[in-house]
């Protein structure tokens, strides 16, 4: 087994495996005659798809990592105001991106001065120029130029949007925060709840029962209103699972207690699953549009599960190269996120479309898998060059 460390590796592996996943379903968008069981389950139905597991993993991850992130820098001697700091920028990076992505949505070609796709396409590179992960050798003044470009493309951006309809125009305004927006607003909530906390188990462990208890509440008609930042509480609860089981994990490896871990990992995981049948037929089913409690414990369960597995091949059995393909995705996350929007807009851009055969059954889900790999392959390439987003 690997010695304990700022870096867990099969947290690594985890999230290049969902990341993976992710550019998979995502590339499915539209594609006929696939398996409805892959696909994300309707916004009414009571239903879970193979899809629908994916982004609450992500939010899990989230607080797998978190932890480690935060002693390290402990560890290295940073003062409060440097951590607070980090956590802040941290956060705002994914809630601007998430602003932007939301605003996509609504972008309305026709008012506008340029296409939706061009817009996409802009900002996406305004990302990159700003929280790209530069070297070193880089002269400062250099990186300061592009990250100022990049600033004043997403000023720009924001200053020709135009949303609604051209009857009704609007300007860029928040419907929801968009995948990496709910992904900035958890990791702020649950990175300063630990870091105010110390890390103190009991803490954390209320913290999770609040976030429960906020999210069926809501669902259970108690609450029919969501909360400021913190909504209906599910991406929080799912984030601060992640951080208890990882506190767990480091003291149980700690002690040398690895069956513990394994045992106890496999009954919470199974109990979660089970919590979520049983709450599913009083809370509003289960279902990822309406971020249900059902949906919340199942995928926690299934995202412990899966965790426990890898911390089985790779951790204590070594077994790290057989994810060595797609270990890029577990590093760059953010930039294999973002590396496919490129791809979809410029086809939007020049209104070319997947060809019928490529994009039909069998083949489509293969054409899915290879767009995934290659994506994957790509940034690792781009990680060599230190073509990556760091925040």
């Amino acid at each position: 087994m690997q010695k304990l460390s700022n870096r867990l590796l099969s947290i690594d592996v985890l999230r290049a495996v969902t990341m993976f996943l992710m550019i998979f379903v995502n590339d499915l968008y539209l594609t006929k005659n696939i398996p409805l069981w892959i696909d994300h389950a309707d916004g009414n139905a009571d239903a879970l798809g193979f899809a629908d597991i994916i982004f609450p993993a992500f939010l899990f991850i989230l607080g797998l990592s978190l932890p480690f992130a935060i002693n390290s820098r402990i560890k290295k001697g940073e003062s409060t105001m440097q951590i607070l700091a980090y956590i802040l920028s941290r956060s705002a990076a994914l809630l601007i991106m998430g602003f932007y992505h939301v605003n996509l949505e609504e972008y309305n070609s026709k008012s506008a001065l340029i296409p939706a796709a061009a817009w996409a396409l802009i900002i996406t590179t305004a990302f990159f120029l700003i929280w790209l992960d530069y070297p070193e050798t880089i002269k400062k003044s250099t990186k300061h130029t592009l990250i100022g470009f990049g600033i004043v493309l997403l000023i720009a951006m924001a200053a020709i949007y135009k949303g609604g309809t051209p009857e009704h125009p609007v300007w860029m305004q928040t419907s929801w925060w968009g995948i990496l927006g709910i992904i900035g607003w958890s990791y702020l909530v649950c990175a300063l709840i630990y870091f105010a906390s110390k890390g103190n188990m009991a803490v954390l462990a209320c913290a999770l029962a609040v976030f429960v208890a906020i999210n069926i509440a809501n669902h259970t008609g108690i609450l029919p209103d969501q909360l400021w930042v913190i909504g209906d509480g599910s991406a929080m609860a799912l984030t601060m699972g992640g951080v208890i089981i990882s506190r767990l994990y480091t003291r149980w490896m700690g002690e040398g207690k690895a069956v513990r871990v394994s045992t106890a990992f496999l009954i919470i995981g199974v109990l979660l699953i089970a919590a979520g049948l049983l709450i599913r037929p009083y809370a509003d089913g289960i279902s990822k549009i309406r971020s249900t409690p059902a949906w919340v414990f199942i995928c926690s369960g299934i995202t412990i599960l899966v965790f426990n597995l890898f911390i089985y091949v790779v951790d204590i059995q070594g077994k790290k190269n057989l994810f060595k393909t797609i270990r890029p995705a577990g590093t760059s996350t953010l930039t294999c996120y973002l590396i496919p929007y490129y791809w979809v807009f410029l086809l939007k851009l020049f209104h070319l479309k997947y060809a019928y055969v490529i994009n039909n059954g069998a083949v489509g889900l293969l054409r899915a898998v290879i767009v995934s790999l290659v994506t994957i392959l790509l940034v690792g390439l781009m990680e060599k060059k230190h073509l990556r987003l760091k925040i």
